[in-house]
């Protein structure tokens, strides 16, 4: 998969607007969780390397509260960027469902 960042603050870690992740699902439990690793392509060792995110799915009154956490995130990745990476994808993923 390519992450391509664009504007004046995109910074990627395989080229400057860039990331490029392999990733597999290692558990889906349907309506409860999913469970994925990304292997982060980078020549920078700080970006490298696998990380592992769980989606928790909880139903919630006429929707579904999605949580998520990641192990192993890469030294190099911010905690600041990492949550807002997050928190555009469940923006994303809200939207879509909408």
């Amino acid at each position: 998969m390519r992450l391509v960042f664009e504007g004046p603050h995109a910074r990627g870690k395989t080229q400057d607007d860039m990331d490029v992740v392999r990733g597999t699902f290692e558990r889906l439990v349907p309506g409860q969780a999913i469970v994925q690793r990304f292997n982060f392509v980078s020549d920078d060792p700080s970006f490298a390397g696998t990380m592992t995110m769980h989606w928790s799915l909880r139903r919630e009154g006429a929707g579904t509260r999605v949580s998520i956490s990641a192990e192993n995130v890469p030294r190099g990745i911010s905690p600041g960027d990492h949550r807002q990476g997050l928190e555009s994808s469940l923006e994303k993923l809200a939207a879509y469902l909408e």
